[in-house]
């Protein structure tokens, strides 16, 4: 993502060699801005930030558990747990989101 990309110049790590190009700085995975002088123009990008999130849409719930598991053991699994609605996994995987 591009806002990989925004970050102070003196944070920039190297990611490239001398001389190399916009096109294959970008398919290393890198970023490529040539706008400071004296800083890396081809560095590694900011890491993303992600976050275990339980879903709220009932039904977008992955089952992680079994049917008449309490939410003590479906927490000890490392999974979401809510008791409702019927018809629906209650032991849940998290989602991993971008922040």
């Amino acid at each position: 993502a591009r806002c990989q990309c925004k970050l102070d110049p003196k944070e920039r790590k190297n990611c490239g060699y001398p001389g190399i190009s916009p096109v294959e700085c970008r398919k290393a995975g890198c970023c490529f801005n040539t706008s400071v002088p004296g800083v890396p123009w081809c560095f590694a990008p900011r890491a993303k930030k992600v976050e275990k999130v339980c879903p709220n849409d009932p039904h977008a719930r992955i089952n992680c558990g079994f049917p008449g598991i309490t939410a003590k053991q479906c927490e000890r699994k490392g999974c979401c747990f809510r008791a409702h609605p019927a018809d629906v996994p209650w032991c849940f995987y998290h989602r991993m989101v971008e922040e």
